[in-house]
């Protein structure tokens, strides 16, 4: 649950979200939904969402549907908009359409802060726009170059310097790994792999050598992150969103086994090599705990079995 004061700032806010049937949307509007605001959310397919999660279906909720690089204005004021809308990184979108579709649907959300004449404009963007993390950088920094090497921190990179320059009031959320209820258990996220694994009994399969290092943010602490920075950070800057608590991925895997009560085998597809590098995608959450009061209230063993918990009701 939203803090008291973050809950009395938005009552009676009207808060625009595009990306609000995502997985960052649906753990923002569960939060929100409990508050005295109304939300509007642009999506592609509002019954086809609504049928899988009917919960959402409220008065306070309007769906607009529409792509968000061309989505029609809804009609009226906002005070808050909301661009976590992001396309899907898929093996059948080629880098440059990636990039295309970030960066023109950034450009149509900004035009649109600029007509409503909103309070503030939150995007949300990546860890990935700061490249690859030097190893000897155990959480890296706001204040660390971007430098990104994909496609998609490329396009997310170029959507953060539209909005700083847009004129419109915003503040920028890099958001880097998570875990939480209705993540999916069958993508290229390892943890939700990982748990997916284990409430099917099957093994859990490790592609790489296990080394990497990541962290994980539970749903609620993510979308009470958000918000705090959408009505608490300076304006014009950026924040990490993240957990600073490292841990490899073979190490992930054992304590989702070891929470989760299973005996799963756990088979790592590569061998380390000699004097190999880890690889790190770690944040310092340093400025927004120091600036913002914001904390961690979920540890890494909590937001799994809260996540397995989420899935295993659904079918129950």
């Amino acid at each position: 649950m939203l803090p008291a004061p973050i809950q009395s700032a938005l009552e009676g806010k009207r808060i625009f979200i595009t990306g609000g049937t995502g997985t960052f949307g649906k753990w923002l509007i569960h939060e929100l939904k409990n508050i005295a605001c109304k939300l509007v959310l642009l999506t592609r397919d509002a019954p086809l969402f609504l049928k899988s999660f009917p919960e959402f279906d409220v008065e306070k909720i309007t769906f607009i549907e529409g792509d968000v690089r061309d989505f029609n204005y809804p009609k009226g004021y906002f005070d808050y908009i909301i661009h976590a809308a992001t396309p899907v990184v898929s093996d059948s979108l080629c880098d440059d359409d990636l990039m295309a579709i970030i960066v023109a649907g950034t450009t149509r959300v900004i035009d649109f802060a600029a007509h409503v004449g909103c309070k503030r404009m939150l995007y949300v963007s990546s860890g990935a726009v700061y490249g690859k993390q030097p190893p000897e950088l155990e959480q890296i920094p706001e204040s660390f170059p971007c430098n990104p090497i994909s496609a998609y921190g490329k396009g997310k990179l170029i959507a953060e310097n539209l909005c700083l320059s847009s004129g419109v009031n915003c503040v920028i959320a890099r958001c880097f790994a998570f875990v939480g209820p209705s993540m999916p258990l069958n993508a290229h996220l390892a943890i939700g792999n990982f748990i997916g694994s284990c409430l099917k009994n099957e093994s859990i399969e490790i592609e790489g050598d296990g080394t990497p290092l990541r962290s994980y943010m539970y749903a609620s602490d993510l979308a009470e992150w958000l918000m705090v920075v959408l009505l608490m950070g300076n304006e014009g800057e950026v924040y990490n969103v993240g957990s600073d608590v490292a841990i490899s991925i073979l190490d992930l895997a054992l304590e989702v086994r070891h929470v989760l009560s299973t005996k799963n085998l756990i088979n790592v597809r590569n061998a380390v090599s000699s004097g190999q590098v880890i690889e790190r995608y770690v944040p310092s959450n340093r400025k927004a705990i120091e600036s913002l009061g914001l904390q961690m209230k979920f540890d890494l063993a909590c937001s799994i079995r809260s996540t397995a918990q989420s899935y295993a009701a659904l079918n129950s």
